[in-house]
């Protein structure tokens, strides 16, 4: 099959959707096909892709009209879009809705701002820009939707107005060889000694860029109180720009922020638990990795992921990503080893049944829906 992946960039080392749609490319070409990318920017060569770089666009909408004329010139037999253009037999944001997203940016905001804030938007030519390119992505009747999540295909419908019939559930899947309980002798000791976490401390893991969203103050908070209560605990805040948050001060006992990193491996590998209280995730790839790492994981229900999860099995499924109440129940029974032990069994046993491979399957299997939908038009 000759397969058409389009993405604003294909850097695999920005993780996330990058990483993932890397990764999906090399797995299409080993399995035979021909995988063309059309993307702005590009990181190290990937055996067996070819690639179509459109230079320098000057905005979303020039991003999605190249991409556009680059797939028509290719004879693709299917075209698979990650978010970032309109033209497409298959659409899969990986950012999940935007408009979901902005709604539930609002959540960060006092109560009374909320309403200003959707008026003021509005007036934006950024969300003139966004407007345009929403009605190119969701406004036909021919397209398949890849919904990371069931939040995700209710907000298709919601939001975008897309028929049921067109919107297939496919959940991320995550490399369960790369994140896995096998690192944890080669990284584990190293890197708690390199955060400083004693032996008989629980470390507590988020990855995340935007704090806020994520939900890290709640999570902050909740651990300054755990450790106010006499609980043995730390939080490492792997992520965002920096090293340290800007108003910081002085060291915090409580909380280490690492900043961003290249590999996360080895911090899964020492970390206890995961925590991620975030306010909006289509299917959190990161909750993926510390699942398949064997760590029990606590999201909230803005977390596509959470779907996969069983409260008590494999962690807990938080109601209000804001409560630092809630968050705080949550966690006193985890920093007992002997509560998180099974719960992390349970983890790597949910990862193992949403591996990279059984995800790269399932949207094999929507291609050759769409290309069997094609000979059956032309028939």
């Amino acid at each position: 099959m000759k397969i058409g992946l389009v993405i604003e960039s294909f850097n695999p080392a920005r993780g996330g959707a990058e990483q993932w749609t890397s990764q999906f490319a090399a797995w299409l070409a080993k399995a035979g096909h021909e995988v063309h990318v059309v993307a702005s920017q590009f990181g190290a060569d990937e055996q067996g892709i070819v690639r179509h770089t459109i230079d320098h666009p000057a905005s979303r909408i020039d991003f999605a009209l190249a991409a556009e004329r680059h797939v028509d010139s290719l004879s693709l037999d299917v075209v698979h879009d990650m978010g970032s253009g309109w033209h497409c037999d298959v659409f899969q944001p990986h950012g999940g809705s935007r408009t979901a997203a902005f709604e539930q940016n609002l959540l960060l905001l006092p109560r009374w701002l909320r309403g200003l804030k959707r008026q003021t938007a509005r007036c934006l030519p950024r969300y003139r820009e966004f407007q345009r390119l929403l009605m190119g992505q969701y406004m036909t009747e021919q397209r398949i939707f890849i919904a990371l999540s069931r939040m995700v295909a209710r907000d298709f419908e919601r939001f975008h107005g897309v028929r049921r019939s067109q919107i297939r559930l496919v959940y991320n899947g995550v490399d369960v060889r790369r994140f896995s309980p096998e690192h944890r002798p080669r990284y584990r000791q190293i890197v708690r000694d390199e955060l400083g976490v004693r032996d008989e401390e629980t470390l507590l893991l988020i990855v995340a860029h935007n704090f806020r969203l994520k939900g890290v103050p709640t999570l902050v908070s909740a651990v300054k109180r755990l450790r106010g209560e006499g609980r043995r605990l730390k939080l490492a805040v792997v992520g965002g720009k920096r090293r340290a948050r800007p108003d910081t001060g002085t060291a915090d006992p409580a909380v280490v922020y690492v900043g961003p990193t290249d590999e996360t491996v080895p911090y899964y590998a020492a970390a206890d638990l995961y925590v991620q209280p975030t306010f909006y995730d289509p299917c959190s790839l990161v909750v993926l990795e510390a699942l398949a790492s064997g760590l029990p994981v606590v999201t909230s229900r803005f977390n596509g992921a959470a779907e996969l999860m069983t409260p008590g099995a494999e962690g807990q499924i938080l109601n209000d990503p804001a409560s630092v109440d809630e968050l705080t129940e949550c966690l006193r029974p985890l920093v007992d080893a002997a509560k998180r032990e099974p719960m992390g069994v349970a983890a790597r046993e949910l990862a193992l049944r949403h591996s990279l491979d059984c995800n790269c399957r399932e949207l094999l299997a929507v291609y050759e829906e769409v290309t069997a939908s094609r000979r059956k038009r032309a028939a």
